[in-house]
């Protein structure tokens, strides 16, 4: 039983390395995200970032030693990429996983359980939609006085943003509870969570798996916006806090700081990019429909 399992999972990975090299673009954006990972991971580890503010080491020009320069206060800019990674990273993945979860929850309660149940949850998604997200995500993160862990910046994220995948896993599983298969579960005494999990989930997998990246793209979007309007308080590098401190410092006229500003911004459109290209290949691997012959 376990080789057969072990075995199935070698399929399972040979076969979805095998759609992401199918396409060049695929393949592009996974290379970039395993390049961001890396660079999160084990990059402050091999580029150390030394804060101290040196006044003789002020708007240096790119070279062997700082590869992008160095800023307003004499550090080095490559570094201070490399360290903001990792706080970007972490709080985009966690935001996905947040949503996700918060999402598929209630659109799973809300489209198997259906009468009030359903009438109540959907009544606070279609609230949650028609609201703003970011100036409401705006006046939470303003309203607490306190440095937030990357943990708490997700959660926060995470829980006004996920109305739209509640919504769209509830027409799915008002579709798919009326199918003949979940009749048939029924009909054989199965329990409603082995119903949910075993015949519902994986039908949802598509939808999950899209949302997820969305929802990662959305966090990157979400905390680097709210780090650049300087509404929460940090205490490490961050790239909203690098394109704050730039527009600050008046970078768009001062050609010496432009490498400041910029290169966050370069790290960001790059990061979403990667994310967006992969979501080609995700797309086939939990939709066989898609899948070539």
């Amino acid at each position: 039983m376990e080789y057969s399992s072990i075995r199935k999972i070698r399929h399972n990975i040979n076969l979805y390395l095998k759609i992401i090299r199918k396409r060049r673009s695929s393949l592009a954006g996974f290379i970039i995200i395993l390049i961001y990972i890396f660079m999160a991971t084990i990059g402050p580890i091999l580029v150390p970032f030394d804060r101290t503010p040196n006044v003789s080491q002020r708007f240096r020009p790119p070279s062997w030693e700082h590869p992008l320069g160095t800023d307003y206060a004499g550090r080095d800019i490559f570094a201070q990429i490399i360290h903001g990674s990792r706080d970007v990273l972490l709080v985009a993945f966690l935001t996905g996983i947040f949503t996700v979860i918060f999402g598929l929850t209630v659109g799973i309660i809300s489209g198997y359980a259906g009468g009030k149940i359903d009438t109540a949850l959907n009544t606070a998604t279609n609230m949650l939609l028609i609201i703003p997200h970011f100036p409401l995500l705006l006046i939470i993160a303003a309203s607490i006085p306190r440095v937030m862990s990357p943990v708490e910046v997700a959660f926060i994220i995470g829980i006004i943003g996920w109305a739209g995948l509640a919504r769209a896993i509830r027409s799915q599983v008002l579709s798919i509870k009326e199918a003949n298969f979940i009749e048939a579960a029924r009909c054989l005494g199965l329990g409603r969570l082995h119903i949910v999990f075993k015949e519902v989930m994986p039908n949802l997998m598509p939808y999950i798996a899209m949302n997820l990246v969305l929802s990662i793209i959305s966090g990157i979007y979400s905390q680097v916006g709210l780090f650049f309007l300087g509404v929460m308080p940090y205490t490490s590098v961050n790239w909203g806090m690098m394109i704050n401190i730039a527009m600050r410092q008046q970078a768009v006229i001062t050609p010496k700081l432009w490498l400041y500003l910029f290169s966050p911004i370069v790290a960001i459109i790059t990061l979403e990019t990667g994310f967006i290209l992969f979501l080609h290949a995700l797309e086939e691997i939990f939709n066989p429909r898609l899948r070539e012959e």
